[in-house]
């Protein structure tokens, strides 16, 4: 996928931010151009947290993205509010161990993963972001598994690196779901 708009949104708490982090990360070690535009404040305690991410071959004029052609969705609310944006023909990816409805629309891809499931039987329930990832990246082929473990070891600070091995395995059980 060359152009990606990416709409990442969720509870405060779960990673989202941390995923828009990473994939802008990853973005910036393969030469790309990119936009990483967190959402803070009342989000932060429980609402509807996002994090708009662009990544393209060509200058990118707004980080705002309005018609995302890839949405990641981690929470009811998140899907109630962001899935008319979506692009026709874009994709969304939902976990359906926290959203209870199916996509509405018929013109996009919907991908439903168990990834808060997935994750805390791995260990850990607030590695479902990194399962999402794994299934973005799988089903986009914007990074690849390498391309990620890369861009953590490098993006986090030497008191995270204990981290990458647990994220790693979260984004490759994401990965193998799709």
């Amino acid at each position: 996928m060359d152009n990606c708009e990416i709409i990442l949104a969720g509870f405060g708490g779960q990673g989202i931010l941390f995923t828009g982090k990473i994939l802008s990360f990853a973005a910036m070690l393969k030469g790309k151009k990119l936009s990483w535009l967190p959402s803070y404040g009342p989000e932060m305690r429980g609402g509807t947290a996002n994090c708009h991410v662009i990544i393209d071959d060509k200058p990118i004029g707004s980080p705002i993205v309005t018609k995302p052609n890839l949405l990641v969705v981690m929470n009811k609310p998140s899907l109630d509010k962001f899935e008319d944006a979506v692009a026709e023909g874009g994709i969304i990816f939902v976990d359906k161990s926290l959203i209870d409805r199916e996509v509405k629309r018929k013109d996009i891809k919907a991908i439903y993963i168990n990834a808060t499931e997935h994750a805390d039987n791995i260990g850990n329930k607030n590695l479902a972001n990194m399962v999402m990832l794994g299934a973005l990246i799988k089903t986009t082929d914007i990074f690849s598994i390498e391309e990620i473990e890369e861009t953590m070891k490098k993006s986090l600070p030497a008191s995270k690196q204990s981290l990458v091995q647990e994220n790693m395995i979260a984004v490759k059980e994401g990965y193998n779901l799709v």
